[in-house]
């Protein structure tokens, strides 16, 4: 068992790393204006994937933990149907992307087959690990996210000729098809049943009241991630764009970490100390919770400071070097989200979702003002200060209200 955990933590470990080590080959190896569109076609995947999923695992996975294993065949099919009704009414408007000439048609191909992977992958995952088996949910994870990555960086390394997006499309599709094939076949040799039940359309539509409320505070945050692209390579150009893909990057990179560091391992147990009446056990997670984010976190922003040159050096693109202040700024936007998770995770351990979701909705509106008034004045800085308003909101209001909505015994730092 406890090596089952090791290699599970490797796997985690080796996917964050090669994520991470991407975006720096790809800095290093492509053209400006090709990262800048890789980055755009990152965002969009990633954000027309809460579209076809609609947020119903929230929903479906606690019934799938809760049902036995000859009714997940029949979970699986309502899942399934409702997700051929999200593709009709979804796909065909993603096409006015294409139409629209915000993303080039040559990739509209590569757009689609990534999309429907990543959605199946995803799904798939979160099943796998629903069910109990996390190691089989990493290693599809890994193959997902991190193989391909390895792959084609050093494919990249070794053979100048292979140095160009398409390549980069081809690896990503074929790291999405062989985590497709794992986890498909994983679940077919679980011989679960259920499947020659009726779609239970009455089952769907409770899952999709229950994650309506999730999907849009979700849509809302997610779509600062989206639009902060689209906005800096309307005000600044492709090759900019490449330059915020990159920083931008970084400072996701400090939140994949915290997510799989700290956030995984301790908000599990607050949830459990405050269903048990344990205020010192929920104390004890807040305290963890709030001194790791601000030590790795602070940690990993002074690293990036001290380590951005010798990078940029080595990258050796002129345009980076151009660009470098705005990299203090992401990496602030990215702080301050790091920060706001820690009040973030103290209301959703007691079921206190509302000031979330409205704080979700609400910082995508402070980013659309705040952004469009500093465009007037610092065009290329205008999307990492919006970031830094958004996020700075967002942490301001869920730090009111956990004052506000915890219980006085709960919200001691003390021991």
């Amino acid at each position: 068992m406890g090596y089952a955990r090791l290699f599970n933590l490797m796997l985690r470990g080796m996917t964050l790393v090669s994520k991470f080590l991407l975006i720096f080959f790809l800095a290093r190896f492509l053209e400006p204006a090709e990262l800048g569109l890789y980055g755009l076609i990152v965002v969009t995947i990633s954000y027309a994937l809460y579209l076809l999923g609609l947020d119903f695992y929230i929903f479906s996975t606690r019934e799938v933990i809760k049902r036995n294993r000859s009714e997940w065949g029949g979970l699986l099919k309502d899942q399934g149907a409702i997700t051929l009704i999200l593709y009709a009414v979804f796909m065909p408007p993603l096409l006015l992307i294409f139409s629209a000439e915000i993303l080039p048609w040559a990739i509209v191909g590569w757009f689609f087959a990534l999309l429907i992977l990543e959605h199946v992958n995803q799904e798939l995952m979160r099943l796998l690990v629903a069910i109990s088996k996390p190691l089989l949910a990493s290693l599809v994870l890994f193959l997902r996210s991190g193989s391909w990555a390895l792959v084609v960086t050093t494919l990249m390394f070794i053979r100048p000729e292979m140095r160009s997006l398409d390549n980069v499309l081809t690896a990503w599709t074929l790291g999405g098809l062989s985590a497709s094939f794992l986890a498909v076949v994983s679940l077919y040799r679980l011989n679960i049943g259920g499947w020659r039940k009726q779609v239970d359309w009455s089952w769907i539509w409770k899952g999709v009241r229950v994650a309506l409320p999730f999907l849009v505070a979700t849509l809302a945050i997610r779509g600062l991630f989206t639009i902060d692209r689209y906005w800096l390579e309307a005000l600044s150009g492709i090759e900019v764009l490449g330059a915020y893909v990159l920083f931008i990057g970084i400072g996701n990179a400090m939140m994949s970490f915290l997510d799989a560091g700290v956030f995984a391992f301790i908000y599990p147990g607050m949830i459990a100390a405050f269903q048990q009446d344990s205020c010192e056990g929920y104390r004890k997670g807040l305290r963890k919770l709030l001194f790791q984010t601000l030590i790795l976190s602070i940690g990993f922003v002074v690293a990036a400071l001290v380590m951005i040159d010798p990078l940029l050096s080595w990258v050796d693109k002129p345009v980076f070097h151009e660009q470098l202040g705005m990299f203090p700024l992401v990496l602030l936007a990215s702080l301050l989200y790091a920060l706001g998770m820690v009040p973030h995770y103290a209301l959703y351990a007691q079921g206190k979702d509302r000031p979330i979701i409205f704080s979700h909705v609400a910082s995508l509106v402070v980013f659309v003002i705040a952004t469009w008034l500093f465009s007037m004045y610092w065009s290329q800085l205008a999307v990492p200060l919006g970031l830094c308003v958004a996020f700075f909101m967002i942490l301001l209001w869920k730090s009111i209200a956990f004052l506000r909505l915890t219980p006085t015994h709960y919200r001691s730092l003390q021991s």
